[in-house]
């Protein structure tokens, strides 16, 4: 069967090929520098506009870093892209979340466990040392997002899986937007779920590692739910109350609905709430 010109892939897609076997056969790592156009020109037979043109197509892939005046290196992370799904255009957020929540449910428990099972002392120390800052960094009332990010970065890349490092910018997107829609008002449970994951997999317990990252992402699920359930709650006590009671008011009642000890139809909750949006 021939194959038509527009199935045949252009030099510059083969020559991009050629440069991939290159680098790996060379076993060349990220930040490494590739040989200048005239070597690899030499080296794969071709005119040097094809290879720079070959370059511009791994460049675009996020496999190689071109530097004005320096050269070409292998990226930081060869072939992952920052939103590799596209969910920047994805417009219906709240669709959003509860979809990267299911996604979650079905992966980082089993990469927490991986973890466990896997981690080096080296991976142990680097996940207990970004609970620690995350800890630190939500006492202190001061944006976690970046470390929550990393701490979990940290547990992918320990499961030693050569597949999961790159599911990481699923689930790193969704963290900035769990922490947006919960309003940052977990702290007290993010605080203990992360503990509790970075111990179990320090101590290489696999199903303990595996239940509490699942509880973890079980109280960010109740959490936007309950943000969802009681919008005007949010919005009423940005608007009425003064910017130190804000945070307050909302973390002791979605507190108490969270556990269930009120609802957010509560005549009691309702009056609390009308009172407080006028201090």
């Amino acid at each position: 069967m021939m194959i038509s010109s527009s199935e045949e892939k252009s030099l510059p897609q083969k020559l991009s090929e050629d440069i991939i076997a290159f680098i790996l056969k060379e076993n060349l790592q990220p930040g490494d520098k590739l040989p200048n156009e005239t070597v690899l020109s030499e080296r794969l037979n071709a005119g040097r506009s094809s290879v720079r043109e070959a370059m511009k197509l791994l460049a675009s892939r996020n496999i190689v870093t071109i530097r004005q005046g320096s050269g070409t290196y292998i990226a930081s992370s060869p072939g992952m892209v920052e939103d590799p799904l596209g969910l920047t255009f994805i417009s219906n957020k709240q669709k959003l979340i509860h979809d990267l929540l299911e996604v979650r449910f079905l992966l980082e428990p089993s990469i927490a466990a991986m973890a466990a099972t896997r981690a080096n002392k080296k991976d142990i120390k680097k996940i207990t040392t970004l609970c620690d800052d995350v800890e630190a960094l939500l006492k202190k009332h001061v944006d976690h997002t970046q470390k929550d990010i990393e701490f979990h970065t940290a547990i992918a890349l320990s499961s030693k899986n050569v597949v999961v490092p790159r599911l990481i910018p699923v689930i790193n997107s969704s963290i900035p937007l769990f922490v947006e829609s919960t309003s940052g008002a977990l702290h007290e449970e993010t605080i203990e779920t992360h503990r509790e994951i970075a111990a179990a997999i320090a101590e290489h317990d696999a199903l303990r590692a595996q239940d509490a990252m699942y509880l973890h992402l079980v109280y960010n699920r109740k959490r936007i739910l309950l943000t969802e359930k009681i919008p005007d709650l949010s919005d009423s006590i940005r608007k009425g109350c003064c910017p130190i009671f804000q945070k307050s008011v909302f973390t002791v009642f979605s507190k108490y609905i969270f556990i269930g000890k009120i609802s957010p139809g509560n005549s009691s909750f309702q009056g609390f709430l009308r009172g407080a949006t006028r201090i």
